[in-house]
């Protein structure tokens, strides 16, 4: 497995990966909004305010994590949100999405990222150190529809405390269908 963040000239590739992977398990609407998701998130994200990183098996995409800048008006902090990620259908299961976590986020704090936040299953995130938390300790951009998978870590070793201000995110993110 070889983990990259060269992701330019592969935009398509990577959204139909994620297309394919919703669509199998969760079917063909989820699977064009997720694919739809990824193709303006990497087209239309600043690359300052993006994190790509994916998983290849002889040459193929088999796996890809997306962050991006969450940004709180009252606090300084550097916090990106995964979402979304995927492993293509067949080859989940063995570990792949868990690695590419690991590694993903080595590197974010590497690059000086904070806090990772991300909204989905708790069980699964909670592998690579992600916990619940709520509205309190970090506000959500938009209003979300199950908060319980509201789900984030520090990156520096310190004590997640509150982010002050209200959240704003990337424009690819922010539609209420997301959340």
């Amino acid at each position: 497995m070889e983990f990259s963040t060269e992701f330019k000239g592969r935009e398509e590739e990577i959204a139909d990966m994620f297309a394919a992977t919703f669509t199998d398990s969760e079917g063909a609407e989820e699977g064009t909004l997720i694919g739809g998701l990824v193709r303006e998130l990497l087209i239309g994200t600043p690359d300052a305010d993006l994190h790509v990183f994916i998983a290849r098996s002889d040459g193929a995409i088999v796996g890809a994590a997306i962050f991006s800048r969450l940004r709180y008006a009252g606090d300084a902090r550097s916090v990106f949100i995964l979402s979304p990620m995927a492993v293509a259908t067949g080859r989940q299961g063995a570990g792949i999405g868990r690695d590419l976590l690991r590694h993903a986020l080595g590197a974010l704090r590497d690059a000086g990222v904070e806090i990772a936040v991300t909204y989905g299953d708790p069980a699964f995130y909670g592998q690579v150190g992600f916990r619940p938390m709520t509205e309190e300790i970090a506000p959500a951009p938009l209003p979300l529809t199950h908060p319980e998978g509201w789900i984030g870590q520090s990156l520096t070793g310190a004590e997640l405390t509150p982010l002050r201000g209200p959240c704003t995110c990337v424009t690819a993110l922010d539609k209420p269908a997301l959340w």
